[in-house]
């Protein structure tokens, strides 16, 4: 019998099929556990180079730790051998003034004068106010600061001298000594830091530049995501509107609140209101007579000044480095009742006084570009209800009380100014001040101010 060859292949792969399924199966079993062994050993591989590389850092963490110790330990203890030195600081302020009338006669017509008015600066080439001042922690509870004024004259006077408490419960600070009150909005500002050469009319007329007290001032700072802050003083009340009365306990309170917040991202707003009482005796200032003599008046009496601030501040996005734009405003209210002695020297006649008066001012300072600022400000002053019984005593009459005539003075300023850095300005101002009857004062005014030394920031 004969056998076909491709009969004999066909029985063969029949016969040896089923095995060399399992041959393959085995190999690809074998294959996937393989590729099961090198993912593991390379898993494993990448958890030991990760656990080296956690154990160096660790190591150079720990290092850096003990630098850092040692050189916190370092500075701690430069720190304690430094601890009693007042950060220190100097402010350099100087004016060439060009004026149509004398400054040395400034007065301000219509309002009892605070005997010692500050007028422009001197003509040509002068030194303004400048500022000498030390602050620093005294301890966790205390801070200490004190700000000499270094004026015109050559004269040196304690413009505030005080006490901060650090640690009092419930948001409240006490401060003592002298201090700037916290009424209205500039007056808390030191000179240096006002958008203008000089006071606002209504800070001259009802406070003879800006009230410094001397005594406590307490402040709470509500909680609240607004801007919320109440406030207290009692002094000696020795400063104008009131005078040294050399009596015991308290001689003058204020009163004071201050509200604030954002407007989105690019305005915040301040406004507040503010009380403040006194009272005088035998305050006393200069007038001339209608011979054109010197005498001596002198007004006994309380005060009463009531103040509306509000301040809007605009930057887009809240960066104010390139452009940004201020408005700030002020309005006083002022009664004054008691008497008014003529001729003191003589003695003269004494008449009942009463008056109610107010004044109010507001301005505009635009930074157009960086370091470049532009500004103008309006301030007036009513003389209001003024009621004296010596204008229509014969023996006094209008013309021996001419500062006392019914007169409404006004102001227009505007200035530029140029800061290179944060630390100096150059400012240029111009104004056309009507504070005396019948006399317009036209003034030019070329202001430095430097800035050494450290310094705080200042107030919104």
């Amino acid at each position: 019998m004969k056998v076909h060859p491709i009969a004999v292949a066909v029985a063969l792969t029949l016969a040896h099929g089923p095995a060399l399924a399992q041959d393959s199966e085995i190999a690809k079993i074998r294959q996937e556990i393989q590729q099961i062994r090198d993912a593991y050993e390379k898993r494993i591989q990448a958890l030991e180079q990760r656990l080296a590389d956690t154990e160096a850092r660790a190591s150079h963490a720990e290092q850096t730790a003990s630098g850092a110790q040692q050189t916190a330990s370092a500075a701690q203890h430069q720190s304690a051998a430094t601890a009693f030195n007042p950060a220190v600081s100097l402010i350099l302020n100087g004016t060439y003034a060009r004026t149509s009338q004398d400054p040395n006669a400034y007065r301000i017509t219509g309002f009892l004068p605070s005997g010692g008015e500050v007028g422009p600066p001197r003509r040509s080439f002068g030194l303004g106010e400048s500022e000498l001042a030390m602050s620093a922690n005294i301890d966790p509870y205390f801070r200490g600061a004190m700000f000499l004024s270094l004026a015109p004259d050559d004269t040196v006077a304690v413009e505030e001298a005080y006490f901060q408490t650090l640690a009092l419960p419930q948001a409240l600070t006490l401060k003592g000594g002298r201090f700037l009150s916290g009424i209205g909005y500039q007056n808390e500002i030191h000179a240096h830091a006002w958008d203008f050469q000089d006071a606002p009319l209504p800070y001259k007329a009802f406070l003879g530049g800006r009230l410094r007290q001397d005594g406590l001032q307490l402040r709470w700072l509500a909680p609240t995501d607004t801007f919320l802050e109440l406030g207290a003083e009692l002094s000696s009340g020795d400063q104008f509107p009131g005078n040294d009365r050399n009596k015991n306990g308290a001689g003058g309170a204020a009163l004071f609140g201050h509200l604030g917040g954002d407007i989105g991202e690019s305005y915040a707003w301040r406004a507040g209101v503010s009380h403040f009482r006194t009272s005088a005796r035998d305050r006393a200032y200069q007038d001339l007579n209608a011979t054109g003599a010197t005498v001596t008046n002198s007004y006994t009496g309380n005060a009463r000044l009531w103040a509306i601030d509000g301040v809007l501040k605009w930057a887009p996005n809240g960066n104010a480095y390139d452009t940004n734009f201020k408005l700030q405003g002020e309005y006083f209210r002022m009664t004054q009742d008691g008497t008014l002695a003529y001729d003191v020297a003589t003695p003269g006649p004494l008449g009942a006084l009463s008056a109610r008066q107010s004044g109010w001012y507001v301005q505009g300072v635009w930074q157009f570009m960086p370091r470049w600022r532009v500004g103008y400000r309006y301030d007036a002053l009513s003389h209001g209800s003024f009621n004296n019984a010596l204008l229509a005593d014969p023996a006094v009459g209008a013309a021996n009380l001419p500062l006392l005539a019914a007169y409404n003075p006004t102001r227009n300023t505007i200035m530029t100014d140029w800061s290179p850095t944060e630390f100096s300005r150059i400012r240029l101002q111009f104004a056309a001040d009507k504070s005396r009857l019948g006399a317009t004062d036209r003034q030019i005014m070329l202001q430095y101010i430097y800035s050494l030394g450290q310094h705080g920031a200042h107030k919104f």
